[in-house]
């Protein structure tokens, strides 16, 4: 383990200087410009959140609603395989310009989508540049900032949400309210100039110190052993893409037929899986292994559940599409806070502890929303809960990125960081299927006729509860899963 941080301290430009920032003058617009791009990613979510119940229902999609999540993740799956193989061989700066493209291209088709399943479409789309700018992101971080400073530029992400996670839903559910929720989706593209006008410059001079410092030192030794093809990798991550979709599909379609893509999609998905992750990811080995686990047991629980918290107050409590997207906008405060927390150097050696009490904050979070089926209980306990919840969610996901690089050599970031964002998207996609398919089965997809004529959407309060408390359960679960991220033989 100590030789993986001498190198990745001697791969980084200007670490002798111990007194640099990441807001220092050496790395201020290359922290500005990956931000600005979290910022975009971040401003989309929470906005497109917010507009999605009302888009299904325009779209008379309820019962595809979970797709427009999943599918997202489904096809980002590949796209992280390919980016971590592109920035291992070639540089992050292709994938993250690639990647913001399509994001962009995706945002068009979902918003100018007149059926659910081209808006279905656009989100596969959004998805593939979804995968190619995560990956790259985490590549950025690894390759141009000393050990040091990672975990402040991780919390800097994370800090990135909060005005989204504010602003965002009210000028969705505005927009939504009084323009119609097309131009949530369509807008958005015109924000892509600005984090591409940021991120691009020092990204190319960070290329181009690199290159002249490789001409300038001499070549390193060769690793043992030669390095792995990629194609094998991105067949497995199209391979698990494909056996999700035939699973989300078959838990979609319930007839006795269906149980024909379902086996289909667990035969393809289950070996691809464990192929694709690192060796002993689901069997938690002490590690990279566990470390990889648990973001996905971190991000599918509580992205799972955010999922269907709008669509539960804007239902089942009748709030606005407004009002049900601000409930989760204390929690993107919160996540960052947590995020600045675990980047504080005192808490350095006890990262493992903080996925720990992060888990059980998350799962204790969603274990209360569903109080609020009850009329007695005010809708505003859902926002007080995810308070709770972003604030496990900011301890959880940041350390566990730290702990990703610290274990990953220099020449496997890439590799790495796609094996931590594929088990993230898996885990979202194969739970928020789930949860999609328990959800229609007892009734949440159904409609009614309303007073006025118009049909109303009629879901039983008990389809929302089978969705949170499982994905609960299973984040309570991870907390204890976590004390397996301590590999004390790395670190002596």
């Amino acid at each position: 383990m100590a030789e993986v941080r001498t190198r990745g301290e001697r791969g980084t430009p200007g670490v002798g200087d111990e007194r640099e920032g990441v807001l220092g003058r050496r790395y201020r617009a290359l922290t500005l410009g990956i931000v600005s791009v979290v910022l975009l990613i971040a401003f989309e979510a929470t906005a497109v959140g917010t507009a999605m119940p009302v888009a299904a229902r325009e779209l008379h999609g309820l019962g595809l609603y979970a797709f427009a999540f999943s599918g997202f993740f489904t096809t980002s799956l590949p796209a992280m395989v390919v980016s971590g193989q592109w920035c291992d061989r070639k540089g992050p700066l292709a994938p993250l310009s690639a990647g913001i493209a399509a994001f962009a291209a995706g945002l068009v088709v979902s918003g100018t989508a007149r059926a659910m399943w081209p808006f279905l479409l656009g989100r596969a789309v959004q998805g593939l540049g979804g995968g190619l700018v995560i990956v790259a992101l985490y590549v950025v971080v690894g390759r141009a900032y000393p050990e040091r400073l990672r975990p402040s530029v991780l919390a800097a992400f994370a800090a990135a949400w909060v005005v989204p996670s504010i602003v965002g839903p009210l000028v969705s559910g505005t927009v939504t309210e009084q323009l119609g929720w097309r131009w949530v989706f369509l807008s958005i593209p015109a924000l892509v100039a600005l984090p591409l006008a940021v991120m691009l410059p020092p990204l190319r001079r960070a290329r181009a110190e690199d290159e002249g410092r490789g001409a300038a030192e001499p070549a390193p030794v060769p690793p043992a052993g030669p390095r792995p093809d990629p194609g094998p990798r991105v067949r497995l991550a199209v391979t698990v893409a494909l056996g999700a979709v035939l699973l989300q599909y078959a838990g979609q379609d319930l007839r006795p037929l269906s149980a024909v893509p379902a086996v289909a999609g667990a035969a393809l998905l289950g070996p691809a899986a464990v192929r694709l992750l690192p060796r002993g990811t689901f069997r938690a080995a002490r590690g990279l292994p566990t470390v990889v686990l648990m973001r996905g047991v971190c991000a599918g629980t509580f992205m799972a559940a955010e999922s269907f918290v709008p669509l539960m107050l804007v239902t089942q409590r009748g709030l606005s599409p407004t009002l049900a997207g601000l409930s989760l906008a204390g929690g993107g405060s919160t996540w960052a806070l947590g995020s600045y927390v675990q980047a504080r150097p005192r808490f350095a050696a006890a990262r493992e502890r903080m996925v720990q009490l992060g888990m059980l904050l998350s799962g204790c979070a969603i274990a209360a929303v569903p109080l609020a089926l009850c009329r007695a209980v005010p809708p505003w306990t859902v926002a007080a809960a995810w308070c709770v919840g972003g604030f496990g969610m900011g301890l959880s996901i940041a350390a566990i990125g730290v702990l990703l690089l610290d274990l990953s050599p220099p020449r496997d970031a890439g590799a790495n960081s796609a094996a931590l964002q594929v088990c993230d998207a898996l885990s979202t996609i194969l739970l928020t299927a789930a949860a999609g398919t328990v959800f229609t089965a007892l009734g949440g997809g159904s409609v009614a006729p309303s007073a006025t004529g118009a049909t109303a959407h009629a879901g039983h309060p008990a389809a929302f509860a089978a969705v949170f408390l499982p994905a609960a359960a299973i984040a309570l679960a991870g907390a204890g899963i976590a004390a397996r991220l301590r590999v004390d033989d790395t670190r002596k």
